[in-house]
């Protein structure tokens, strides 16, 4: 006798779809307030701008020339400069200085948002969690808003030390080692304030300890700026800048060579230049 197969309905299902990984514009990895973003990159952009352009020429600068070692511009006879480039390029170590004392200002300021927005991407995940989560998103925003200061100084510690190893890179590039160290200096540390400070003060600077948060640091900065990896928009706003700024530092110093001797081919203004209009265009590109 053959037995029939009967084939027996299953009940559907009622149990809800279990929810995809899928990375979104607002997802932790990914976050970033575009508008916030535009905004401030473009004053970012613009108080760059001022401290290069205009702050060496303001009456205050002038305070400077009360110094006797700094060394000016002697012009020549095919000199004939625009009375704001003459305000420039008759003290190139002025110049530079007051670069930096706006930069220091301006760098400050932005390093602050984009602390903010990465202290924002960490916590994002918590926001929509239970009230234990709640709680203890807000004792970490708490927490990493008391150490403010404290980043600040180390930021400002991390400048100074690489500021100087700028320094050995510029002599050993071909920078006068004798005849203009205050120029040298100054550039030093404007390509220091424009890299490392950013970097230092948002991440934090790297650490020689042995535990697992000073590792986490240590790979996290070879991945950025040896491996020139960066993996989110926060990341990406702090290493492009960076390396926009090395590149516009060499690409700088290539009328240095020609044989033209107008008066802002004085070292070390193009080298100084070039990184401080190449630097805030690579904001642009965070996304």
């Amino acid at each position: 006798m053959a037995i029939r197969r009967v084939r027996v309905p299953q009940p559907e299902s009622t149990a809800p779809d279990r929810p995809t990984d899928v990375r979104t514009a607002s997802s932790p990895a990914n976050f970033l307030p575009f508008a916030s973003y535009t905004s401030v990159t473009g004053v970012h952009t613009s108080l760059l701008a001022f401290t290069a352009l205009f702050l060496p020429r303001t009456s205050v600068s002038f305070l400077t020339d009360l110094y006797p070692w700094q060394s000016k511009h002697t012009p020549i006879a095919s000199d004939e400069p625009h009375r704001a480039l003459r305000l420039l390029t008759e003290n190139p170590t002025r110049t530079v200085a007051w670069m930096c004392v706006g930069a220091i200002v301006v760098q400050t300021w932005w390093a602050s948002w984009l602390r903010g927005w990465m202290i924002e991407e960490r916590t994002r995940g918590m926001a929509e969690g239970n009230a234990a989560e709640q709680t203890k998103q807000k004792l970490q925003r708490k927490h990493w808003d008391d150490l403010r200061l404290a980043a600040f100084g180390n930021a400002i510690l991390t400048t100074l030390v690489v500021s100087t190893i700028y320094y050995i890179l510029l002599v050993l590039f071909g920078a006068p080692i004798a005849s203009h160290p205050l120029e040298t200096s100054a550039l030093a540390l404007l390509l220091s304030l424009l890299t490392s400070f950013t970097s230092a003060y948002v991440l934090s600077p790297p650490s020689l300890r042995a535990d697992s948060e000073a590792l986490v640091s240590r790979l996290t900065w070879i991945r950025l700026f040896a491996e020139l990896s960066p993996r989110t928009p926060i990341e990406r706003a702090i290493v492009y800048p960076a390396a926009g700024t090395l590149i516009g530092c060499w690409s700088g110093a290539i009328p240095l060579g020609l044989d033209w001797e107008r008066p802002w081919q004085a070292w070390p203004l193009p080298p100084a230049y070039a990184p401080s209009h190449s630097s805030p265009m690579h904001t642009w590109y965070p996304t």
